[in-house]
């Protein structure tokens, strides 16, 4: 079983590839609302449900928000912008060329000066302002390259004046609610503030069950990390704009500062932009982007995400084998307990919850358990064993299929469906008679089991069993 998750962005390149996507490693599917509408998502969205239902694999649905970003108009066509050249951006609505270029924000000739940096495309195309000539900002091209229709911009250093949340961004959101989404990734976010403000969109909604992933992009967000972290269930460490944002040396350290905070606190981290970018338009990918993959993997990422190569590239089931593989081949080299031994884990909070799913994981490193099996409620239970990256996968069994989507999400987790039962014994064996059933055990494997007792209460888990599959099991 992998235990690093992947998830994939949906768009033209995987129109009718769903089923194909899901049975060759994708456990969760990003609908990235910057790009088409309503229609065009939500036609996706209903392919992909019904994907998942036929194969009976819990894929969540991710809505990433658009964010208070800044496009690049249409142009004529796709051309080569040369360095050296001048060109213009106006307010108006113009179909773009080498002469001049429309932008989404029309404000930004009022925020800019001469000497400001602006980059276009993940920073592959840099201009210089030369000047202001009413609502024209006339710009000296740094460095040039091909350039197509609705780029992103990004002007660090600026206040650009755009607000956090768009009145698109809400209308999409509620868009993701009426569509039954497990997760809002939510653009741009600068502090816990922001978070807040999506929870009470969800409330009103009565959809407090969805999560929220905060995507980290910026210097403000990397500056108030910790309370972000605490206010939303997962973060996202996008790349592309934080490359931009910030000086492009620091993203390594940030990433693996990132991921450490994650998953200690028990949050699922997502790392994302660029990771097998050159399989847009080739059917391998570099040795750097192979190394780029492993390294998040070393370093305790629990998901890694395609975005263009899945979406609009020419390979994206070849995509999708080719990260799943890098990752098996990295995990197997992955030595859990020498990691865990090193991280010491001395700093979590000491709760029942915590203390019971440390002892669980460095009991499942004793004995080499085979698994660490447990009902969940809330999901909560679960993500805090995958905190501590046991070797063991973990088999958590939920009665709500929002709650298994998004543990499909969380490293190490195999998420089950199943029934309430209040009874001790009888809740012990149909767990293990779930756990048979999927595959992942079989007769004779010796398992931990961790529950709460009395069963049916959340947030009280306080029990931990060392169980032989196919004994009996024993209870009140």
């Amino acid at each position: 079983m992998r235990r690093t998750k992947i998830i994939c962005t949906m768009g033209p390149a995987t129109e009718g590839l769903c089923e194909k996507l899901i049975k060759n490693g994708m456990d969760a599917a990003r609908f990235n609302f910057s790009h088409e509408n309503h229609e065009i998502h939500g036609r996706r969205i209903e392919e992909m449900k019904k994907a998942r239902k036929k194969v009976n694999i819990p894929i969540p649905l991710i809505c990433d928000t658009k964010g208070p970003e800044m496009r690049i108009g249409v142009v004529k066509k796709k051309f080569n912008l040369k360095k050296g050249t001048e060109i213009r951006i106006v307010t108006a609505n113009i179909e773009g060329d080498e002469k001049a270029l429309s932008i989404t924000n029309k404000l930004l000739y009022k925020k800019v000066g001469p000497g400001q940096k602006i980059f276009i495309d993940d920073g592959r195309i840099e201009l210089e302002v030369k000047k202001i000539e009413g609502s024209s900002i006339i710009c000296n091209v740094v460095s040039g390259g091909m350039l197509s229709s609705r780029k992103g911009v990004n002007v660090p250093d600026c206040d650009t004046g755009l607000p956090f949340m768009t009145e698109q961004d809400i209308k999409d959101i509620e868009f993701a609610i009426d569509h039954d989404f497990d997760y809002i990734a939510l653009s741009f976010v600068h502090n816990a503030a922001d978070i807040y403000r999506i929870r009470g969109i969800l409330k009103k909604k009565y959809r407090e069950d969805i999560k929220i992933i905060a995507k980290i992009e910026n210097k403000e967000a990397v500056k108030n990390i910790d309370e972000i972290i605490e206010a939303s269930d997962s973060i996202m460490i996008a790349r592309g704009d934080m490359g931009i944002e910030l000086p492009i040396s620091q993203v390594p350290v940030i990433q693996k500062r990132l991921i450490k905070k994650c998953y200690t606190s028990a949050k699922p981290v997502i790392v994302a932009t660029q990771m097998l970018e050159s399989m847009t338009d080739n059917p391998l990918p570099t040795r750097a982007e192979v190394s780029d993959v492993a390294n998040a993997v070393y370093d305790g990422t629990s998901v890694v995400m395609l975005s263009g190569e899945t979406a609009a590239g020419d390979f994206p089931i070849k995509s999708l084998q080719m990260m799943a593989k890098v990752i098996e081949e990295t995990e197997k080299d992955i030595d859990y307990e020498m990691r865990f031994n090193i991280e010491n884990f001395k700093d979590i909070e000491k709760n029942a919850l915590n203390i019971i799913s440390k002892v669980a994981v460095v009991t499942a490193f004793e004995i080499d358990a085979k698994a660490i099996i447990m009902p969940t409620r809330t999901g909560r239970s679960a993500r805090m064993v995958s905190s501590f990256r046991p070797k063991s996968p973990i088999i958590a069994i939920t009665m709500e299929p929002t709650i298994q989507r998004q543990m499909n999400m969380s490293w190490n987790i195999k998420p089950i469906l199943s029934e309430f039962i209040g009874n001790q014994k009888e809740l012990f064996e149909s767990l293990m008679g779930k756990v048979v059933e999927s595959k992942t055990v079989k007769k004779g494997d010796i398992v931990i089991m961790i529950a709460g007792i009395p069963t049916g209460s959340s947030g009280k888990t306080n029990m931990m069993k060392i169980h032989k599959i196919g004994d009996a099991v024993v209870g009140n």
